[in-house]
Order: C-alpha cells, then structure tokens, then sequence
C-alpha cells in the first residue's frame, strides 16, 4: 500500500510552501490541503504569472491531477468563490478536478465578526489575527456547534440562522453586533457556487487511493511554530499544523505517513504579533524585508524579519519527523558581507538548545557569524555552481538539524529550484 507524503512549514508560516508543492505535484496523483483556512496564502509564479492560493491545493495548476480540500480545513464560501472564480478567468477549469471533504467546517459571517471583535478587545495584548474567523470556526467545530460542507446537501438554513443568532448574543456583549443582511445574502450565493464541486467523503476516498497504489501530497498551511499545542502559544493559529495534523485533517493512519518535507527560509520572518527571538530592528532587518519582498499574500501585511533559528527549526524538525529539508529564498542573503545564524538561547543567564515553554520568556540569542557568499543566486542552475561560502553555511545546517537539505530556491519562479542528491528520484 502507498505512503501519503506530507510537505510543510517549520517556521512561523510563510516559508514558500505553495511553490514547492507546484514543483513536485507532477510526482503525484493527488495533492490534498490538510487543515488551516484562507488566512494561509500560497503564492506561485510560473509562465510570468503570479498566483495566490488561500484554500485551494497548489496542486490545481498540473494538469489532470486531483486536488482535495479536507475535512480538517476550514472554508470560507464568500472568499472560496472568489478564488475559484480568479482561477477560472485565468484559464484553469478547476471544477474537474477539485473536491472538497463533506466534513469540512463552513465560516459564516459572524464567525469573522466575532473574530474581528475578539481582537478589538484585546487591545494591546492582540494576537494578530487576520480577522478572517478562522479562530470562531474552530472553536465552534470543538464546541460540537459548528456547520459542514455536508450540511449544504440538507437545509441548512434552520442551523445557519440558529448559530447566528448564537454568534449575535457574543457580539452584543463585546458591543461589536452589525447588520448582516448584505453578507448572509452573498454567503448563500456562494453555497449555491460551493454546489458546482463534487463533494466527497474524503478519509474514504484518499484511503481508497493509497490502496489503489496512488501517489498522494498532502499540504499544510501556515507553519510549525504556529501549532495551537507546539507553537508559540498564544501566539499561534486554531490547528495543528503539524505531521500528526495530516492524519486527523485527511483522515488516514500515522502508519501511511511516508516522506515529511520540512520547508524553512534561509532567514526568519513572521507576520503579527508574538514573540521572535532572532527579529532584527535594524536596516539589515529592514533590507532582509524589501529584498524579499516580505508582505503577506493574502493580508499585504509586513512582515518581521530576523536572523536564521537552528533552535526553534531542530525543534520543529523533531515534532515532525521530517526526512527531507527543503531552504527557500537564499537569494535574499546574496549582498550581506556577513550572516548570522542562532545555534542557541541565554534564559535566565543559563544557556540552552531546547525552545521553551514559553517564547514570551527573556531570550537572547547566541549566533555563529559566517562569511556571506555576495554573489547573485538567482542565476545558479545547478549545485556544483554554488558559492563555497553558500556550501558552507548549507552543511553546517545540515549537521546541526541532522537532516539534509534536499532542496534549495533561488528565486521565486518554478524554474529556480535545485534538487540535490537524487532528490525524489525515486517517486
């Protein structure tokens, strides 16, 4: 019986995870998006053209391969519609080929209200949110409350309107109730859209697969240090963006995971609030920012940028089990003379490999300086043209994480990828 591959994300998110998927799809038959929702956007640019993806699978641009959004996503119609309908003007008829879990849970517009106002409230002490009720969708779906794509296929509006009217009485607490007519009136539009895609049992169906020896990607959103158990807590998202997220998100057995793709930067980013031990407030920090074009896909937000953390990456790369590494935009380190790397943490005067319980705590990094390579990484088209510098800041990460790096981008296009040492030669 087949293994289902899983691809994800070891830092705070964004780390490129949609070009990497559109790279090795054509090594599958199926590429299924495994939790998260459309607050996670996957940028892809191919043929001149640059794409964002927020629930749909990265898979969808090749060709005839199936494409599932699982029960442990969470969709929005309104925005799904949206995006489908993007995709759909470009040229690409998505309707074959993409199928969406029954168990999959719905947001409503109230459930971005309530996300909206629960931040509002916080004040100073705000998490970040995108605002797009992510966090509501998944509370309400733990609190046993929550609406289905499955629903759709009965009438749903007793239950829609019981949960509003639920949702509403949060609202007038937080002083924050407004008038839905206009939204509830596009929400349902766009479950009548919703209903042109084939909807399907998924844990059946992808289990159906792997039996029927079909080669199976599944994707995930956001990253590692967001994990609502593993991350850096509070400051994380409402799923598990883990390995083990992927059996409960798809509904397959921990024995079916085979490969664990582990996508990382070669430097730091993060988006919103939270604690970032290696961040930078300098204009090496602000350069990091503008040469790699560090604002968010979907919310256009800036995004912080720091220094490389081996600490907090051989902490994910352990949650994970990950087996292959996979570094994107080395190119945005090209121009610095030198390049720092965080190999550990002082806490309380005590030094330490381990991330902590709390990455709120008092860190001061400790980095290991290399010598930066200063030379245009985008033009590289094969490992031997690798700068020895490059080289060497490749193998001491490499033996610090005990994990090879499989992969490595040197530009944002599908083109600008090196697969080293035989990578996936075997699929």
């Amino acid at each position: 019986m087949q293994q289902i591959d899983v691809l994800l994300g070891l830092q705070w998110g964004d780390e490129g995870k949609g070009k990497i998927v559109d790279v090795l799809t054509p090594k599958y038959d199926l590429v299924a998006r495994f939790q998260g929702g459309p607050n996670a956007g996957h940028t892809l640019e191919f043929e001149g053209k640059k794409y964002v993806l927020r629930s749909i699978p990265s898979g969808i641009f090749q060709g005839n391969k199936i494409n599932i959004i699982g029960n442990g996503v969470v969709l929005d119609p309104i925005l799904f519609k949206q995006e489908a309908e993007a995709l759909m003007e470009s040229g690409h008829d998505i309707r074959k080929s993409l199928y969406i879990s029954r168990k999959a849970h719905l947001i409503l517009p109230t459930h971005r209200l309530l996300d909206q106002a629960r931040e509002a409230a916080k004040g100073a002490g705000k998490i970040g949110t995108t605002g797009k009720g992510i966090g509501p969708t998944y509370t309400d779906k733990i609190s046993r409350n929550g609406l289905r794509v499955g629903d759709i296929e009965f009438d749903i509006k007793a239950k829609y309107d019981k949960i509003k009217s639920d949702h509403f009485k949060i609202l007038a607490a937080l002083h924050y109730v407004q008038d839905t007519a206009a939204m509830d009136k596009e929400w349902f539009d766009s479950i009548e859209f919703l209903k042109s895609f084939r909807f399907i049992d998924s844990e059946f169906f992808i289990n159906d697969a792997l039996r029927n020896d079909k080669a199976i990607l599944a994707e995930g959103a956001q990253g590692t240090l967001l994990d609502i158990d593993f991350g850096s807590y509070p400051f994380v998202t409402s799923s598990n963006t883990v390995t083990a997220g992927a059996c409960t998100g798809l509904g397959v057995s921990p024995k079916r995971i085979g490969k664990v793709f582990g996508i990382f930067k070669a430097y730091c980013t993060r988006v919103g609030s939270g604690p970032f031990p290696t961040e930078l407030h300098d204009a090496t920090g602000e350069e990091m920012c503008r040469k790699g074009n560090e604002f968010g896909s979907v919310t256009g937000r800036k995004r912080r940028c720091g220094w490389l953390d081996l600490v907090a990456l051989r902490y994910s790369v352990m949650l994970n089990g990950v087996t292959d590494l996979i570094m994107m935009k080395s190119d945005v380190l090209d121009m610095f003379e030198e390049i720092n790397v965080c190999t550990s943490y002082i806490i309380d005067g005590k030094e330490t490999d381990q991330f902590p319980f709390s990455a709120e705590m008092d860190i001061t990094p400790v980095y290991k300086i290399f010598d930066g390579w200063q030379e245009d990484m985008t033009k590289v088209e094969k490992e031997e043209e690798f700068p020895a510098a490059f080289k060497t800041y490749l193998n001491f990460i490499e033996k610090y994480l005990g994990v090879s790096i499989s992969v490595v981008s040197v530009g944002p296009d599908r083109k600008q990828t090196i697969l080293r040492k035989g990578f996936m030669s075997e699929k």
